[in-house]
């Protein structure tokens, strides 16, 4: 079935998602925070310095991408996650009120499918910008309609001539994508069987916006001294399938004194995330 264009370039929304002190801890655990004590101030509201972890920016973003899916009547089990990039105005709140507008702001052709563009912008209650997100989803099979191939992606890769300025391993479990999907992405993707084989893996795999949070957490405690408030923006290119399980290795490279490449693969020799930049406040 060929992809609804007439929704390019239309603002949809407000939207709004009302949220406690219990999400903000559930995302912060479902991506792995809270095993040593330096996490406390992620996984408990009682905690001197309670905060929200940036990236739970995509917890609220998400409903964007899903209504993009609706709107392009694309088929779920023909679609990847492709990219993700955040940018942050302000600090997230750890409860509130989050109204996002949303685009489809292009809609390329690939060849072998279609590359879909979305861009969701989120203030508070009060209309103060906090964050973005940018979605870009690869849509199998839904190609060769003769569209523009869009914009070449710049790419950002690590420094061949030098070794990494960090390493940080994480493990994941096996029932990381169990606990990930109650954010709200509730893709069958990640939790049936039936489902993955049917969209062509041998089984459920994990959200690429959870090895995201696992990628960006390992470079704001190896390279920020655990300030989660220094990140301004960050973006990823999800390069290969993660399976629930996995060991996750993410390397970093300053490249900048406010920028860092990074790379994630995983315990199998595998590439999960590349093109993988962040800017923050020296």
């Amino acid at each position: 079935m060929p992809l609804n264009l007439d929704s390019v370039g239309k603002t949809f929304g407000p939207y709004t998602v009302e949220y406690g002190d219990r999400d903000v801890i559930l995302y912060a655990l479902s991506i792995g925070a809270g095993y040593v004590p330096e996490d406390l101030g992620y996984v408990f509201e009682g905690a001197d310095g309670f905060r929200t972890f940036p990236t739970f920016a995509v917890v609220p973003g998400t409903r964007a991408l899903f209504d993009a899916v609706a709107v392009l009547d694309a088929d779920l089990t023909k679609l990847l996650h492709g990219e993700q990039a955040v940018r942050w105005f302000a600090p997230i709140p750890t409860s509130g009120t989050l109204l996002t507008t949303w685009q489809v702001e292009g809609v390329y052709d690939k060849g072998k499918g279609a590359l879909a563009v979305v861009k969701g912008t989120s203030t508070d209650a009060a209309g103060k910008p906090l964050f973005e997100n940018v979605f870009s989803l690869f849509i199998r099979g839904a190609g060769g309609f003769g569209g523009s191939r869009g914009p070449e992606v710049v790419r950002a890769e690590p420094p061949a001539d030098r070794a990494p300025d960090f390493r940080v391993e994480h493990q994941t479990a096996p029932r990381q994508a169990l606990l990930y999907r109650l954010n709200g992405d509730r893709n069958p993707l990640h939790a049936s069987p039936e489902f993955a084989a049917a969209s062509g893996f041998e089984r459920p795999i994990l959200h690429g916006l959870c090895s995201f949070g696992f990628g960006v957490r390992a470079f704001v405690d190896a390279a920020l001294g655990r300030d989660c408030l220094r990140l301004r923006e960050v973006s990823a290119r999800f390069a290969g399938v993660v399976f629930p399980g996995d060991t996750l290795v993410t390397e970093g490279w300053r490249i900048a004194p406010d920028r860092i490449v990074a790379r994630v693969t995983t315990g199998r020799g595998t590439p999960a995330i590349s093109n993988f930049e962040a800017g923050f406040v020296a």
